[in-house]
Protein backbone atom coordinates (compact mmCIF):
# COMPACT_ATOMS: atom_id res chain seq x y z
CA UNK A 1 0.00 0.00 0.00
CA UNK A 2 1.11 3.49 -0.75
CA UNK A 3 0.04 6.40 1.64
CA UNK A 4 0.29 10.16 1.98
CA UNK A 5 0.42 11.58 5.30
CA UNK A 6 -0.41 14.70 6.58
CA UNK A 7 -0.06 16.92 9.59
CA UNK A 8 2.75 13.66 9.96
CA UNK A 9 4.60 14.97 13.42
CA UNK A 10 6.98 12.30 13.76
CA UNK A 11 5.24 9.98 11.33
CA UNK A 12 3.32 7.10 14.06
CA UNK A 13 1.73 5.55 10.87
CA UNK A 14 4.74 4.83 8.98
CA UNK A 15 6.13 2.96 12.61
CA UNK A 16 2.91 1.25 12.82
CA UNK A 17 2.81 0.47 8.82
CA UNK A 18 6.64 -0.30 7.77
CA UNK A 19 6.26 -3.84 9.23
CA UNK A 20 3.51 -4.52 6.86
CA UNK A 21 5.49 -3.31 4.24
CA UNK A 22 3.58 0.00 3.26
CA UNK A 23 5.49 3.18 1.88
CA UNK A 24 4.78 6.73 1.85
CA UNK A 25 4.74 8.32 -1.30
CA UNK A 26 4.77 11.86 0.70
CA UNK A 27 4.44 13.33 4.22
CA UNK A 28 3.41 16.86 4.80
CA UNK A 29 4.39 18.69 8.08
CA UNK A 30 5.85 22.63 9.13
CA UNK A 31 7.03 22.17 12.49
CA UNK A 32 10.59 21.86 12.81
CA UNK A 33 11.49 18.93 15.08
CA UNK A 34 9.09 16.62 13.69
CA UNK A 35 10.40 17.94 9.77
CA UNK A 36 14.10 17.25 11.05
CA UNK A 37 12.93 13.24 12.02
CA UNK A 38 11.15 13.30 8.88
CA UNK A 39 14.25 13.65 6.73
CA UNK A 40 16.56 11.75 9.18
CA UNK A 41 14.54 8.49 9.10
CA UNK A 42 12.63 8.49 5.97
CA UNK A 43 13.75 8.57 1.92
CA UNK A 44 9.44 10.04 0.89
CA UNK A 45 9.41 13.79 0.22
CA UNK A 46 8.16 16.48 3.04
CA UNK A 47 5.69 18.52 0.99
CA UNK A 48 5.30 20.96 4.10
CA UNK A 49 2.51 23.08 4.53
CA UNK A 50 -1.04 21.25 3.30
CA UNK A 51 -2.46 24.60 2.61
CA UNK A 52 -0.38 24.14 -0.61
CA UNK A 53 -1.59 20.52 -1.89
CA UNK A 54 -2.25 22.01 -5.11
CA UNK A 55 1.44 22.80 -6.04
CA UNK A 56 1.94 18.95 -5.46
CA UNK A 57 3.23 16.60 -7.41
CA UNK A 58 0.60 14.00 -8.66
CA UNK A 59 0.65 10.62 -6.70
CA UNK A 60 -0.86 7.57 -6.80
CA UNK A 61 -2.30 7.00 -3.34
CA UNK A 62 -4.06 3.78 -1.60
CA UNK A 63 -4.38 5.21 1.84
CA UNK A 64 -4.81 8.96 3.03
CA UNK A 65 -4.18 9.57 6.52
CA UNK A 66 -3.89 12.43 9.05
CA UNK A 67 -4.62 13.87 11.97
CA UNK A 68 -5.10 17.49 11.68
CA UNK A 69 -4.76 19.80 14.59
CA UNK A 70 -6.78 19.18 17.58
CA UNK A 71 -6.47 22.22 19.43
CA UNK A 72 -9.11 24.34 18.15
CA UNK A 73 -11.69 20.90 18.81
CA UNK A 74 -9.65 20.12 22.89
CA UNK A 75 -12.30 20.66 25.30
CA UNK A 76 -8.80 21.62 26.95
CA UNK A 77 -8.97 24.84 24.63
CA UNK A 78 -10.54 27.88 23.10
CA UNK A 79 -13.02 25.07 21.11
CA UNK A 80 -13.13 27.55 18.13
CA UNK A 81 -13.20 24.62 15.63
CA UNK A 82 -13.62 25.63 11.85
CA UNK A 83 -13.29 29.69 13.11
CA UNK A 84 -9.74 28.80 13.97
CA UNK A 85 -7.34 28.07 10.80
CA UNK A 86 -6.16 25.17 12.71
CA UNK A 87 -9.55 23.44 12.90
CA UNK A 88 -10.32 24.41 9.32
CA UNK A 89 -7.23 21.92 8.20
CA UNK A 90 -9.91 19.07 8.45
CA UNK A 91 -11.49 20.68 5.50
CA UNK A 92 -8.15 20.63 3.46
CA UNK A 93 -7.90 17.23 4.16
CA UNK A 94 -11.34 16.42 2.45
CA UNK A 95 -9.55 18.69 -0.50
CA UNK A 96 -6.45 16.38 -0.29
CA UNK A 97 -8.81 13.00 -0.29
CA UNK A 98 -10.62 14.91 -3.31
CA UNK A 99 -7.60 15.72 -5.43
CA UNK A 100 -5.56 12.11 -5.00
CA UNK A 101 -8.78 9.98 -4.91
CA UNK A 102 -7.22 7.37 -2.59
CA UNK A 103 -9.35 4.16 -1.69
CA UNK A 104 -9.16 4.41 1.70
CA UNK A 105 -8.72 7.31 4.29
CA UNK A 106 -7.60 7.20 7.96
CA UNK A 107 -8.45 10.31 10.01
CA UNK A 108 -8.71 11.00 13.69
CA UNK A 109 -8.67 13.85 16.45
CA UNK A 110 -9.94 14.47 19.83
CA UNK A 111 -13.35 13.80 21.17
CA UNK A 112 -14.15 17.24 21.55
CA UNK A 113 -14.76 17.37 17.59
CA UNK A 114 -17.82 15.49 18.39
CA UNK A 115 -19.14 18.37 20.33
CA UNK A 116 -17.91 21.48 18.60
CA UNK A 117 -19.93 24.25 17.88
CA UNK A 118 -18.83 24.71 14.39
CA UNK A 119 -20.13 21.19 13.37
CA UNK A 120 -16.81 20.44 11.84
CA UNK A 121 -17.21 16.76 12.36
CA UNK A 122 -20.50 16.75 10.54
CA UNK A 123 -19.10 19.09 8.01
CA UNK A 124 -16.26 16.18 7.55
CA UNK A 125 -18.10 13.18 7.40
CA UNK A 126 -20.44 15.07 5.09
CA UNK A 127 -17.86 16.35 2.93
CA UNK A 128 -16.57 12.46 2.75
CA UNK A 129 -20.19 11.30 1.73
CA UNK A 130 -20.04 13.98 -0.90
CA UNK A 131 -16.78 12.11 -2.20
CA UNK A 132 -18.18 9.13 -2.62
CA UNK A 133 -16.57 7.74 0.70
CA UNK A 134 -18.67 5.50 3.08
CA UNK A 135 -17.26 5.93 6.29
CA UNK A 136 -17.48 4.45 9.99
CA UNK A 137 -15.90 6.05 12.88
CA UNK A 138 -15.07 5.10 16.77
CA UNK A 139 -13.55 6.49 19.92
CA UNK A 140 -10.67 4.67 21.00
CA UNK A 141 -8.57 4.72 23.61
CA UNK A 142 -4.25 3.90 23.76
CA UNK A 143 -4.67 1.80 27.11
CA UNK A 144 -6.84 -0.66 25.68
CA UNK A 145 -3.60 -1.21 22.44
CA UNK A 146 -1.07 -1.57 24.85
CA UNK A 147 0.24 1.92 25.38
CA UNK A 148 0.69 3.04 28.94
CA UNK A 149 -1.80 5.74 29.06
CA UNK A 150 -5.24 7.07 28.57
CA UNK A 151 -5.54 8.62 25.29
CA UNK A 152 -8.89 8.91 23.73
CA UNK A 153 -8.99 9.70 20.23
CA UNK A 154 -11.85 9.74 17.78
CA UNK A 155 -10.88 7.64 14.40
CA UNK A 156 -12.79 7.59 10.78
CA UNK A 157 -11.64 5.25 8.45
CA UNK A 158 -13.42 5.91 5.02
CA UNK A 159 -13.09 3.61 2.11
CA UNK A 160 -13.86 4.85 -1.48
CA UNK A 161 -17.39 3.44 -2.15
CA UNK A 162 -18.08 1.16 0.55
CA UNK A 163 -19.15 1.73 3.93
CA UNK A 164 -18.83 -1.84 5.13
CA UNK A 165 -15.21 -2.39 4.08
CA UNK A 166 -15.18 1.05 6.43
CA UNK A 167 -16.74 -0.21 9.37
CA UNK A 168 -14.62 -3.55 9.18
CA UNK A 169 -11.64 -1.99 10.06
CA UNK A 170 -12.61 -0.36 12.98
CA UNK A 171 -15.04 -2.54 14.61
CA UNK A 172 -12.62 -5.68 14.37
CA UNK A 173 -13.62 -8.37 17.28
CA UNK A 174 -10.39 -8.82 18.66
CA UNK A 175 -10.67 -4.70 20.04
CA UNK A 176 -13.70 -4.90 21.23
CA UNK A 177 -13.21 -7.43 23.55
CA UNK A 178 -10.59 -4.95 25.53
CA UNK A 179 -8.93 -8.26 26.85
CA UNK A 180 -5.38 -7.89 25.57
CA UNK A 181 -2.39 -9.50 26.72
CA UNK A 182 0.40 -7.43 28.78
Amino acid sequence: MIYGSVCSGIEAATVAWHGLGWRPAFFSEIEAFPCAVLKHYYDAPNHGDMTKFKGWPDAALDVLVGGTPCQSFSVAGLRKGLDDPRGNLTLVYLAIAARYRPKWLVWENVPGVLSDATGAFGAFLGGLGQLGYGFAYRILDAQYFGVPQRRRRVFVVGCLGDWRRAAAVLFEPESLRRDLAP
